[in-house]
């Protein structure tokens, strides 16, 4: 597939990185001219320096001739407009990053898809949503809703106390069906588990289940329930404006910003149950004053990942049950782990996500890329007389890098196991590690 991307920051950087290592022929385009020559220097991506909303520049760069385009600059103006150029040059499919929520509004599709802008990302929406959600359940890392919130992926990491530790999971399979395992991450690799597995202290799993089992898990991983009600976040960006919005009334919080004249633009802005204070969330006295161990959480929201985690290792040094960082360096995510950070949030990570629902060839829709597990999940619909239909999931013989986790049948929620027949049109759960989208096409389509 031939894509063009607009934008060399870290969102467009890693898109066009992940797309080459799926083989297809990426060119980026963006103005700074020694931005591009570091991509050259260091990747096989063709790149081009030229204005996205130029004409001229998008025809040199191959807009005639794309697949898709993607438009992922810091200005959403921008994105807009050269996915309004890049369509009518050609481009079979556009999408645009943006950061205004009206524009996704359900009945605004038909509008922009006359325009030729066919998909729209709102990173820190999403990101805003995710942190929400890993509020509402603490106990889990990871919380992910599927097939219309009837189906949860969730990750928890395994404590000491656990009564699961050491069991096979064939035998978990045996006398537990209120969820069903999809992946392992033990230490730094990510497992497609296996019958012969063994769950061992501090492995983080990944597994579905229905929504009607949710209470009685916490107590499998070595877990207790608990509210997160009062609540300190780290820096005040459009990401934490946009969580408090999706959090309950109830709830105490404070924002603390280093910038002074943000912070009054966030009073002015801000809920009556927010506080805004101009401090840094580095500054232990601080802290200390304003009750961190009566925190219930911490989320870690600055442009600054190192920052982000080292906030987040302090509160936990205070007793902070739950902690979330952003870590936009890749690089860094490996680190916050190992300081068991509960939810690692990256916007190039929720991009990707997006991008995979567009190239893959098979009717998906809800793909997620998971932040730690390098992995991703998604629901895929079996078309009549694909291969995943032929056979008991069992005698599938699956690739490796892929397992289900659940499916939907004609709106009936329920969980799988290698005696399970998938029939046509049952929406399935995939979890996939990455580079499995051509496994997928050829099981489903």
């Amino acid at each position: 597939m031939k894509i063009l991307v607009a934008g060399a920051g870290e969102v467009g950087t890693h898109l066009a990185k992940l797309l080459g290592q799926e083989n297809h022929d990426i060119t980026l385009i963006d103005a700074n001219k020694e931005r591009l020559a570091i991509i050259g220097d260091n990747t096989d991506i063709l790149t081009c320096v030229g204005n996205c909303t130029s004409l001229k520049d998008l025809t040199e760069a191959g807009a005639a001739n794309t697949d898709l385009y993607i438009g992922v600059t810091p200005e959403e103006s921008k994105n807009i407009t050269s996915c309004m150029l890049a369509s009518n040059l050609g481009a079979k499919r556009t999408l645009a990053r943006i950061d205004n929520y009206e524009y996704l509004l359900p009945k605004n599709k038909e509008f922009f898809e006359k325009l030729g802008i066919h998909s729209m990302i709102y990173p820190e929406l999403i990101a805003a949503r995710e942190i929400a959600m890993s509020l509402k359940t603490p106990w889990a890392r990871f919380w992910w809703e599927l097939c219309n919130g009837t189906v949860i992926l969730a990750a928890a990491k395994v404590r000491e106390n656990a009564p699961i530790i050491n069991t096979y999971l064939s035998d978990l399979a045996q006398t537990n069906k209120r969820f069903h395992m999809v992946a392992i991450k033990r230490n730094s690799e990510t497992l497609i588990p296996r019958g012969s597995d063994q769950i061992l202290s501090e492995d983080i799993l990944y597994f579905t289940t229905l929504r009607r089992h949710i209470d009685s898990l916490p107590e499998l991983f070595g877990k207790r329930p608990f509210e997160a009600k009062k609540i300190i976040f780290m820096g005040g960006s459009r990401i934490t404006m946009r969580t408090i919005q999706l959090l309950p009334q109830n709830t105490t919080i404070k924002i603390i910003e280093r910038d002074r004249e943000r912070a009054q633009m966030l009073v002015e802005m801000a809920p009556s149950n927010v506080t805004v204070f101009v401090e840094d969330g580095r500054n232990t006295e601080f802290l200390l004053r304003e009750g961190i161990a009566d925190t219930d959480a911490f989320i870690a929201l600055t442009g600054n990942s190192e920052a982000n985690i080292l906030g987040c290792i302090m509160a936990k040094q205070y007793g902070v049950k739950r902690t979330v960082a952003e870590v936009e360096n890749i690089d860094y995510i490996s680190m916050a782990e190992r300081f068991d950070i509960g939810t690692v949030i990256n916007k190039k990570l929720i991009a990707a996500s997006k991008i995979y629902e567009l190239l893959l060839k098979a009717d998906a829709s809800n793909i997620k890329s998971l932040t730690i597990a390098d992995a991703n999940v998604g629901e895929v619909i079996a078309k009549p007389n694909s291969k995943v239909t032929k056979k008991l999931i069992r005698n599938l013989n699956l690739p490796p890098d892929i397992t289900f986790g659940a499916l939907i049948r004609n709106g009936e929620p329920m969980l799988v196991d290698g005696d399970t027949l998938i029939e046509p049109y049952d929406q399935v759960v995939v979890f996939f590690l990455s580079r499995s989208l051509k496994s997928i096409e050829k099981l489903f389509n």
